[in-house]
């Protein structure tokens, strides 16, 4: 007997299943001696801060699909799975943890902090882990890697010691950025920067043995009380004859030198500005070619060290208003203006972020960058979409060195000790013995860890075994794609290319295919903070997996943003359902069909489904013949469009095919065959079924895992085949293609389409028959739908069709085709008065619904305040309302015309 399926298709019961089958029977473990060409990727590391979001599940969708159609066409393929250790991200993470409790980290001491991150990373992680199995990612979890695990940090500390030895990796005191609530430094890709409206402050500075002031504009007050200077134009006339002279800081009362600097912009402000070297990058820059002192008058979180005088322990922002109104009471703030500004922000904390002086480690990128630039300029490597070439040229090319070090405990820590005595500095793979520069044994290792960048910069050849010239490293590396965010271009992807490049003399990987943002149903990027952020777990449990990864791959067309909205997840849905009910329409079939003596596994064995499609008497039946010439041009377009990264395309192929071709068109056709009295007809319809489902499976597998899968099992198979996902893509056969076949199964639909849009319109009821008229000069149409009328009758429920050369005359509807003209008499279906009765009515309600919306968008004011949305929308319903009202006016002039 056929095998049993559940009458309503439930994915939260097939989907774990599947999920836990897959990692226990280790399906995807990849072998490096394997045959055949490679296809290998790396995870992008998802942060073990959390949970995936949806961003993570578009990323690993996109991958998976590529994974799985890669590995079903013969590929060796390696989807190697893990997870970035995330420094600031993890740190402050815990850090609020042990605060709700109560904890102040700093009193855990270093080693016993460390030690609960990891516990916390074990159990954060594990979720992650979780998850990406149960959306039926096909990784080989064998080789799952994270970036602080011992493997990884042997790499790092090697990567760090030889760039420090070529002269890439120095140590130096300059301008960084800080935050105060990370309490660490930050790159300059780490640092958002936003227009915001503030103030322009001009002080007073008094010219020390005169009774002239300077007058000088700041944004940030509360750094004046690390002034060492102020500098003017040295053609600046105003100032010039007080170049030298020295000036009285005021509420510091120290005396500072007046210099003169190119950098200074006379137009703007006074034309004379304060120079605080230790809290500004231009001041900075200036110092050091003036010598100036360069004193910080913060502490790490923000507040006024000892060096602000009175105003120490103050908040940074507390400090501003003070100081403002202190300068007021001496009469030393000339006055206050509104001004814009553009405001760095730490992209984590959304904290202000205070240019601050510190020593820190940093790497010289134009070297790196170099090769990086001419390896995509040759096509090495090729960047989807082709417009982020240029983003990634232009950056590359004004590349600035990239600090490396961050004050926090959770990293790699940075390979490098100093001595009590002097300071020197070791660097080392291990700890070492003494210093190399004096031979002290008393070595202190630098505190701070290493970016989370520098470690998930070498994911792509640290994963897979190097500095050795491991099996995985041979066969897999350069890997054959990254898949991507388009937001984390330079952060990682151009720093992967870098060190990949210089360290193994190979591209990390041959394409990169940077894909676009989720949004929400109303356009706006997704947001935790916002409640705007979509969790892709409660997605796939409300829609089904399958529905999800699908509805994800129909939108992701490249340069495109994807607009989730439960409409597009409620259409994967009904898809899967479709499926699903198709496969149930075949089995309770065959059931019948069964009893006369034929058995599945006649029917739909391996090898009986690899002959398709069969002939009766010598021929390939014309629906057959069709469905298997789509099929043939689906593979091929799927194929195609995977090819170049176009999912959108090859998930809207395998809909077309699956729902509009084998579900709507395939089955109805073939419907009467499967239980026809002639044996060896039902049987060949059987076989073609059989085999085009299969086929058809397969095609949608790498979109849908689960729903296939299960299905698949369904069907008889060799024996030992334990997945569809280790079966072969389809290929056409040679004989699949079949120009003739589709062109005539064409014309068939056209036939049928035709009478069911007369039908639609004239609003009849779906189960009643009508009669139907059709005349085609060409003899070889008349001859088709003569010879296919039983179907066509059947497929438009018509009660007869008559078929002619002659001209359609007489009341009724008539549609004009190039190949034919259509007549659905009115007789005895419609009453030609009340009908038009009917449409007059109609025509009216539209005619007052379009002139409405026309006064609407007709009136300006309107226009103005209306949101862009609205007058689109309002613009489409018109424009559908008067293609409505033709339509409504010709049936009525039709009907008019025969009264």
């Amino acid at each position: 007997m056929a095998r049993e399926i559940a009458k309503a298709y439930e994915p939260q019961q097939i989907e774990p299943r599947w999920a836990e089958y897959w990692v226990k029977e280790a399906l995807f473990k990849a072998d490096p001696t394997a045959p055949g060409p490679v296809f290998s990727i790396v995870i992008p590391p998802p942060n073990v801060t959390g949970s995936l979001h949806i961003g993570h599940m578009l990323d690993h969708t996109e991958i998976d699909i590529l994974t799985r159609w890669h590995r079903m066409r013969g590929y060796n393929t390696l989807y190697l799975p893990g997870m970035d250790h995330a420094g600031i991200s993890t740190q402050r993470v815990v850090v609020r943890k042990l605060a709700e409790e109560g904890i102040d980290y700093r009193k855990l001491g270093r080693e016993e902090f460390e030690r609960r991150v990891w516990k916390w990373k074990e159990e954060s992680g594990g979720k992650i882990t979780e998850q990406m199995r149960q959306i039926g990612e096909s990784c080989d979890w064998s080789r799952e890697k994270f970036t602080l695990s011992p493997e990884m940090s042997r790499v790092v500390r090697e990567v760090f010691v030889r760039l420090y030895e070529e002269g890439l990796i120095y140590r130096e005191t300059r301008l960084v950025n800080w935050c105060p609530v990370c309490l660490t430094v930050l790159s300059d890709l780490e640092v958002v920067h936003e227009e915001r409206q503030g103030h322009l402050w001009r002080i007073k500075y008094p010219v020390v043995g005169t009774d002239q002031f300077v007058v000088v504009a700041t944004t940030r007050p509360e750094t004046m009380l690390g002034d060492t200077a102020v500098a003017v134009h040295p053609e600046d006339e105003r100032y010039k004859a007080l170049i030298g002279k020295k000036v009285l800081l005021p509420l510091m009362k120290r005396e500072i030198p007046i210099i003169a600097d190119e950098m200074v912009d006379r137009e703007f402000g006074t034309g004379a500005v304060k120079i605080t070297p230790a809290h500004d990058p231009n001041d900075f820059e200036a110092g050091r070619r003036h010598k100036l002192p360069e004193i910080d008058v913060m502490t790490d979180d923000g507040h006024m060290n000892s060096n602000a005088g009175a105003y120490a322990g103050l908040d940074r922002f507390e400090a501003r208003k003070k100081i403002v109104e202190d300068l007021k009471a001496q009469g030393l703030l000339e006055k206050i203006t509104e001004h814009t500004t553009a405001i760095g922000i730490c992209e984590r904390s959304r904290t202000i972020v205070e240019p601050r002086i510190s020593t820190q480690w940093f790497c010289k990128m134009k070297p790196l960058a170099e090769p990086a630039i001419a390896a995509v300029e040759r096509g090495e490597i090729r960047m989807v979409p082709e417009n982020r070439r240029e983003e990634y040229f232009n950056w590359m090319r004004n590349i600035r060195d990239w600090t490396l070090s961050r004050q926090l405990w959770w990293g790699h820590r940075i390979p490098a000790w100093y001595c009590e005595e002097h300071k020197h500095i070791t660097v080392a793979r291990e700890a070492p013995a003494k210093c190399a520069t004096c031979g002290s044994t008393k070595l202190a290792q630098d505190p701070d860890v290493l970016d989370t960048w520098f470690s998930s910069g070498l994911w792509p050849f640290s994963t897979l075994g190097w500095p050795e010239n491991t099996a995985d490293f041979k066969t897999y590396y350069p890997t054959s794609l990254l898949i991507t965010g388009y937001d984390i271009l330079f952060f990682w992807v151009a720093r992967m290319i870098m060190l990949g490049i210089h360290f193994t003399g190979k591209v990390p990987f041959r394409a990169v295919y940077l894909h676009t943002l989720v949004r929400t149903g109303s356009g706006e990027k997704m947001s935790k903070s916002k409640g705007t952020g979509l969790d892709p777990v409660a997605l796939n449990q409300q829609y089904g997996t399958d529905a999800m990864r699908f509805c994800l791959a129909s939108m992701a067309a490249p340069g495109t943003d994807i607009i989730l909205s439960d409409d597009r997840l409620g259409g994967a849905q009904n898809f899967a359902n479709k499926i699903w009910n198709a496969a149930r329409f075949l089995f309770v079939n065959l059931d019948k069909f069964e009893e006369g003596g034929a058995k599945l596994e006649e029917l739909a064995a391996p090898e009986v489904r690899s002959n398709a499609p069969y002939s009766i008497g010598g021929k390939v039946p014309l629906v057959d013949a069709w469905l298997f010439a789509r099929l043939a041009e689906t593979i091929e377009l799927v194929n195609g469009a995977l090819v170049d990264y176009r999912f959108h395309e090859a998930a809207q192929g395998v809909y077309q095919f699956f729902w509009g071709d084998f579900c709507d068109w395939y089955i109805e056709w073939v419907k009467p065959e499967l239980q026809n009295a002639d044996r060896d007809r039902a049987i060949v319809a059987w076989k073609n079924l059989f085999a085009a489902f299969d086929a058809a499976l397969r095609l949608l597998h790498p979109f849908m895992p689960f729903l296939t899968e299960e299905l698949w099992h369904q069907l008889p198979q060799k024996a030992g085949a334990k997945s569809i996902a280790l079966d072969r893509f389809p290929e056409a056969g040679a004989d699949w293609k079949n120009v003739g076949a589709i062109a005539e199964a064409a014309l068939i639909q056209k036939v049928v389409t035709t009478v069911r849009n007369i039908r639609a319109e004239l609003k009849l009821d779906p189960k009643k028959k009508i009669a139907a008229e059709l005349s085609s000069q060409d003899a070889d149409a008349r001859e088709l739908v003569s010879g296919n009328v039983e179907t066509i009758r059947r497929l438009a429920t018509l009660s007869e069709l008559n078929v002619g050369s002659q001209r359609l005359s007489g009341d009724g509807m008539i549609r004009a085709t190039a190949e034919f003209d259509l007549r659905v008499p009115f007789a005895g279906i419609v009453d030609p008065q009340a009908e038009m009765a009917r449409l007059k009515k109609e025509i009216e309600g539209l005619q007052k619904a379009s002139t409405s919306k026309e006064r609407q968008l007709g009136d300006e004011t309107f226009r103005s305040r209306a949101p862009g949305d609205i007058i689109k929308k309002l613009q489409a319903t018109l424009a559908e309302q008067r293609i409505e009202l033709q339509k409504l006016q010709e049936r009525l002039d039709q009907l008019e015309s025969g009264a």
